[in-house]
């Protein structure tokens, strides 16, 4: 499945040392003036910025924007939004020595088996090169929620992100299967290297001994309840306070100074790998968790009030 969302739905396509990366955005409303300088922006927090450092990456990606479809003038049409990301500093021959062997912790092995065939340059489709497709369209989602007075904000703790989200009314989401905090959990585990999520004013609240939140006399809103330990989503279905929770990442697992690799025959080999890697990812992950959040929110948002941008 490289489709996400319902109504608002974004579908991603591309590997890493492709030609080039993109999505196709079905279910924006028509009408609406985007702007492009605030999706350039979260794609600059994602890359950390015009000139990211070694310490973190040393692949220099301007990351422009193709518009294919959807946005005539600067406003939304209706139909579907397409895009593409080029490609421009994929060095592959830096990945020869992955042909034929698995790195540890990397999706190489599982791929592998799944498809008997796997794009061993970078890691592929299982590259956090595709989430760069995630943060154009999460930009896009975060232009509508603001229309209704919705802000999402993540901040990094190390490779333990924490995300509030503001302003979003009682009554979004669904019970049972389809529950708000379980879609919410479902994006953000789909992003790579997420291990972990959990709802709540911290990462573990349901341990608190006073768990259940107790009213405020006369509170509605963001005052509904003296304490948020459930993190705004009450029964699947948002409460009117501030929407809170936590995703866990893994660090980085491949080695530049040399990893035991794993062959077809099932022998392991040393490999000393020179491809370009993340050293840390921490800092370019609270950019791809609001992005997640806010297509997550609006496609749940436009399920509760279809004509959300003429409301």
């Amino acid at each position: 499945m490289n489709s996400f969302g319902t109504l608002f739905r974004l579908t991603s396509f591309g590997e890493s040392h492709g030609p080039a990366v993109g999505g196709t955005i079905d279910g924006c409303p028509s009408g609406l003036a985007i702007d492009c300088h605030l999706i350039e922006r979260d794609l600059a927090r994602r890359r950390l910025g015009d000139t990211p450092s070694d310490a973190i990456t040393s692949r220099r990606e301007p990351d422009t924007i193709e518009w294919l479809s959807g946005i005539f003038e600067g406003i939304t049409t209706g139909t579907p939004i397409t895009f593409i990301i080029r490609n421009s500093d994929a060095r592959s021959a830096y990945y020869e020595s992955l042909r034929d062997c698995c790195r540890p912790g990397h999706a190489d092995y599982t791929y592998q088996q799944k498809y008997s065939h796997r794009d061993h340059r970078g890691g592929g489709r299982a590259s956090g090169r595709e989430t760069a497709v995630r943060v154009v369209a999460g930009a896009i989602a975060k232009q509508i929620l603001s229309r209704r007075g919705v802000s999402i904000q993540a901040v990094n703790d190390g490779f333990e992100i924490h995300c509030t989200i503001q302003g979003v009314p009682a009554g979004i989401g669904q019970p049972i299967f389809n529950r708000l905090n379980a879609s919410l959990a479902f994006a953000m585990l789909s992003i790579p290297s997420a291990m972990a999520f959990a709802m709540g004013d911290t990462p573990e609240s349901f341990r608190h001994p006073q768990f259940p939140d107790q009213w405020n006399e006369h509170g509605q809103g963001s005052t509904l309840t003296a304490t948020n330990h459930c993190g705004g989503i009450q029964g699947g279905i948002s409460n009117g306070m501030p929407i809170l929770f936590h995703v866990a990442f893994h660090p980085p697992v491949t080695r530049t100074d040399g990893m035991t690799c794993r062959r077809a025959d099932g022998t392991l080999a040393s490999v000393a790998h020179p491809g370009r890697h993340d050293c840390s990812h921490a800092t370019r992950l609270p950019v791809i968790v609001e992005a997640m959040a806010a297509i997550t929110l609006l496609d749940a948002w436009m399920q509760h009030t279809p004509n959300i941008d003429n409301n």
